[in-house]
């Protein structure tokens, strides 16, 4: 059975510092599991779109990480661009792809939406078929105003009141988080700089204004020539063919024809071959006539071919030619990987006879060492963010002394956040220590080994946070926060150290073995 996919196609209003924008895609390409397929990038607009797809888990942890990198990066206040936004994240959509539901997006959405606005203190509003009211099903009501509009509106009028998160708008805006089946984003060019014309035709197709179903559209000038931009929201009910005819016949009313047209991001191939079959007049065509679905029908029946795991994706990034993921993400991922041995020991207590007595003890052990293992994961994303954050800052301006001053200031600031994280990495892998200790003295005799094992990943993985701790504490200018982050790995290194003496006394206890 094919593993479950969901595809998220989040825009970000940033184009024009393609570093930012990269910095983003690592972000998402950070999280096990997803993989990017498509990024577009509009000057004009001054927006990204990333599409990516993955496993549920992972698709909801990636756009978690994308939202804070754009967070932390992009000022709302300093945005200018043509299209529509109210955002540093504008709007995620989650889209079923195989073996998912639409309703399991939806929670999705409502997950990540919770998350965000908790975490990071965004406003979020849920649309499409997450809206929790109809007036909010559609973007554009949301939008209405854009960023300098709800920033003031928010505060005011109870029916601008997110759905999660604070009625006030910081320098990354509100995020909009969604679920909705595919949406093809489409622009049609005109010959003739006359952006009135682009808007009256807009609004002869848009559904809104009496036009075509499953259409919404706008007239916008970019790069010199107008624009009809376009979301078809239902290729099947409204052909991509259909539309652009519409827009070929009304631009003739105004003496103009179509320049050319633009896809952003992914179409499905299902709307193409409409409009080939339409446009060629093709009788009684076949999907099974083209010769690419007859080859993969063909291959799909060949032996299966191992794909790349999660792992191994993570393992190929650890090992290129770039700065991250580094020492930091690995220790939290080896952190992660004793917490799960931790709690598979306990799952093989809970439910033996021999182990009745202890099993509420496994049973709150197991939970705990769940909540340590998915947060030492996001662990791995958020230290290599934390990396890229000292890169970003180094390449800022230096030319003018207040430049100068503002890149000085940046690289502190990423450097203290850098020693941070592995800080925290270093809290959560003592924790696990502390588990591992109960499970090898009280668990099944037969999983000790495996005990012992997540004992040793955990002390491995804390001496590499603590490398990470100490040569970053040693690049502040201000060594007062560093004094304390190291005062604080000594604290953390002593208890390792108490907990590792325990395991390694269980083992020999009960097995005759020694950890150390």
């Amino acid at each position: 059975m094919p593993s479950p996919l969901v595809e998220c196609i989040p825009n970000f209003s940033e184009a024009r510092r393609p570093e930012i924008v990269e910095q983003i895609v690592q972000a998402i390409l950070a999280v096990p599991g997803v993989q990017v397929l498509d990024r577009h990038s509009d000057l004009d607009h001054n927006r990204t779109v990333i599409t990516y797809v993955g496993t549920p888990p992972a698709v909801e942890e990636a756009a978690f990480q994308a939202i804070l990198c754009a967070s932390q990066l992009i000022d709302l206040n300093q945005h200018t661009g043509a299209h529509p936004r109210i955002g540093a994240t504008d709007v995620v959509p989650f889209v079923p792809i195989s073996e998912v539901t639409l309703q399991e997006c939806v929670e999705m959405a409502r997950r990540l939406g919770k998350r965000v606005a908790s975490q990071l203190t965004i406003p979020v509003y849920l649309y499409e078929d997450a809206a929790t009211c109809p007036e909010r099903q559609n973007l554009e009501n949301i939008r209405r105003g854009q960023y300098e509009g709800l920033k003031q509106d928010i505060k005011t009028n109870p029916e601008r009141k997110p759905d999660y998160g604070p009625a006030e708008l910081g320098p990354a805006g509100a995020t909009v988080i969604g679920a909705r089946h595919h949406l093809i984003a489409f622009n049609v060019y005109l010959a003739s700089d006359d952006v009135q014309i682009a808007q009256k035709i807009a609004k002869a197709i848009r559904n809104s204004s009496g036009g075509m179903r499953f259409v919404k559209s706008m007239g916008i000038l970019v790069n010199g020539r107008a624009q009809v931009s376009m979301n078809l929201t239902n290729y099947r009910q409204t052909p991509v063919f259909r539309v652009v005819e519409m827009i070929r016949r009304e631009a003739q009313r105004y003496g103009v024809a179509i320049h050319h047209s633009e896809l952003v991001g992914l179409i499905p191939q299902e709307a193409l071959i409409d409009s080939a079959v339409w446009y060629l007049q093709v009788d009684e065509f076949l999907p099974e006539q083209i010769l690419e679905q007859r080859l993969f029908a063909a291959l799909s029946k060949a032996p299966e071919i191992k794909a790349e795991t999660p792992l191994t994706s993570f393992l190929d990034r650890l090992a290129a030619a770039t700065p991250t993921p580094g020492g930091g993400s690995a220790a939290a991922y080896t952190g992660a990987a004793a917490a799960g041995l931790v709690a598979m020991v306990a799952r093989l207590t809970v439910g033996k006879k021999k182990y009745a007595s202890i099993e509420p003890q496994m049973e709150a052990i197991i939970k705990r060492a769940e909540t340590l293992r998915s947060e030492l994961t996001q662990m791995v994303v958020e230290d290599a963010a934390s990396f890229d954050a000292i890169l970003a800052a180094t390449r800022l301006a230096k030319i003018t002394p207040a430049e100068q001053v503002t890149r000085l200031a940046a690289i502190e600031q990423a450097t203290l956040h850098a020693a941070e994280v592995p800080l925290q990495t270093a809290e959560k892998i003592v924790c696990v220590l502390e588990i591992a200790a109960a499970v090898a003295s009280l668990g099944n005799l037969n999983a000790i080994s495996d005990a012992a094992s997540g004992a040793a990943l955990a002390r491995a993985a804390l001496t590499s946070a603590g490398l990470n701790i100490r040569i970053n504490s040693q690049s502040l200018q201000n060594q007062a926060p560093a004094a304390g982050f190291l005062a604080r790995l000594v604290e953390l290194e002593s208890q390792a150290n108490r907990w590792v003496q325990a395991v390694d006394a269980a083992l020999q206890e009960r097995t005759g073995f020694k950890l150390i």
